[in-house]
Order: structure tokens, then C-alpha cells, then sequence
């Protein structure tokens, strides 16, 4: 597979991240559940989230537009294994946090697991 394939895959795996994020005051009811929380930790968890929204779509952009130099030099390798490393401590978060059987919970331990093979594939050919 090409780079520019894998580096196309990786946009679209960190924009699906960036989807999925948007949409946690609708999937986790959290205009009934953030209130309940301190007006810090209210503001912490949506900072937070929004932020990480963020880089999930700077990191897609950069897949799309500098592929090249993603797999091709030292530094986009670094970017790379550190996505890669991302994922890989957010699927052993997984484990301590949220030890659950639930499929749902099971399907993003896949997909945690398949981003960090996406982001390590190139930067390690």
C-alpha cells in the first residue's frame, strides 16, 4: 500500500474521531449529565473535548496534505509514532477505565487498536 493511501486512511480514521466527539452532548446526554458536575469540571470535560475535536481534524488535514512528508522525513515519522502512541495508550486507558463487555466498548477498543497500527504502518516502513 502506498503512503499516500495509508496517510489517506489515517485522515479518515481521525476525522471519524472528530465526528464522533462532536456529537458526545447528544450520545452521552450531557446537557442532563453535565450539570450535575462542578462548573469547572462542566467546563474541564467540554474544554477538553473540544480541544481533542481539534486535533483529530489537524491531524486528518495534515494526512491529506502532507503525506509525503509524513512518511518521508524524520519529523512526520515522529507525528506518526506519536499518533500511533496515542492510540495505543487510549486503548490501555480503556482497560483501567472502562473494563466493560459491551460491544460497543469492544468496537472502539478496535478502532483505538487501528488507529495506532494506521499511524505506526507508515512511519515504520
Amino acid at each position: 500500500m502506498s503512503d499516500c493511501f495509508l496517510l489517506a486512511l489515517c485522515a479518515a480514521h481521525s476525522f471519524a474521531f472528530a465526528a464522533f466527539h462532536l456529537a458526545f452532548w447528544k450520545l452521552f446526554g450531557w446537557r442532563e449529565q453535565l450539570p450535575r458536575l462542578s462548573r469547572a469540571n462542566r467546563a474541564i470535560v467540554q474544554i477538553l473535548n473540544l480541544r481533542l475535536t481539534y486535533v483529530f481534524l489537524g491531524i486528518g488535514a495534515l494526512c491529506l496534505a502532507f503525506p509525503r512528508e509524513l512518511a518521508g522525513t524524520t519529523m512526520g515519522r515522529a507525528v506518526l509514532l506519536g499518533m500511533a502512541g496515542f492510540w495505543l495508550f487510549r486503548l490501555v486507558e480503556q482497560f483501567v477505565f472502562l473494563r466493560s463487555r459491551h460491544w460497543l466498548v469492544q468496537a472502539l477498543n478496535l478502532a483505538f487498536a487501528a488507529g495506532a497500527a494506521l499511524f505506526a504502518w507508515p512511519a515504520l516502513r
